[in-house]
């Protein structure tokens, strides 16, 4: 298991989704683990280069930073933080209403879909009119999270994107890139969403957000 990444989590995407995604657009190799050892007794946990790291957001800024998936400079740094953002909250909207009770979801659903065609999915369109990368030159993880974020929106709403062409487009480049196509096959460490028996144990897991 030398120079191997180790992944704590349980087999289903949650927190841990947009560390794997980044990982496998990094060609990191990984391994998954789950048992009593967690820093914090927290997950997600990812065990790299000698550390034990918690909290997604410190995990993902240091897998960005290490693979030049992080901008050139801090005004880069910055605008991959707020398109970053932005992705991981539609995708975390989508992810709580997925364990939302049946009474509840179908307006719980809309309101996702609503804001993601309102104010989040234009301004991602806007931006890719004037360049092929969310921001600067290069692949960043911001255009991984959006990526991410929008096969999970069509996921959901399977047509959501048909108004939004340089999305589509986006989509299309993203899914050329030969380790997010690998990714993207079955077999990979992508995970589905989740199925009755995979909300049960999210539930155990992150119990203190569902209190």
């Amino acid at each position: 298991m030398s120079g191997k990444v180790v992944l704590y989590y349980f087999d289903g995407r949650g927190k841990m989704e947009s560390i794997r995604w980044l990982l496998a657009v990094a060609g990191v190799e990984v391994c998954n683990r789950l048992n009593g050892a967690l820093l914090f007794h927290q997950v997600p946990m990812v065990e790299m280069d000698g550390m034990k790291l918690v909290q997604s957001k410190a995990i993902m800024n240091y897998i960005a930073g290490k693979y030049n998936l992080y901008g050139k400079d801090p005004k880069e740094r910055v605008m991959i933080d707020m398109y970053a953002e932005a992705a991981r909250d539609i995708m975390d909207m989508i992810s709580m209403v997925l364990f939302t009770s049946p009474d509840n979801k179908k307006d719980e659903l809309e309101k996702v879909q609503v804001k993601a065609k309102v104010r989040t999915l234009p301004a991602f369109e806007k931006a890719l009119g004037a360049s092929q990368f969310l921001v600067g030159n290069q692949l960043s993880c911001a255009d991984v999270n959006f990526f991410e974020a929008s096969l999970m929106l069509e996921e959901v709403f399977p047509t959501i994107l048909s108004s939004f062409p340089n999305i589509q487009a986006f989509q299309k480049r993203m899914k050329a890139i030969p380790a997010i196509s690998k990714f993207l096959q079955p077999g990979s460490q992508r995970k589905p969403l989740p199925d009755d028996a995979l909300r049960k144990t999210a539930k155990e897991v992150l119990s203190h957000l569902f209190k």
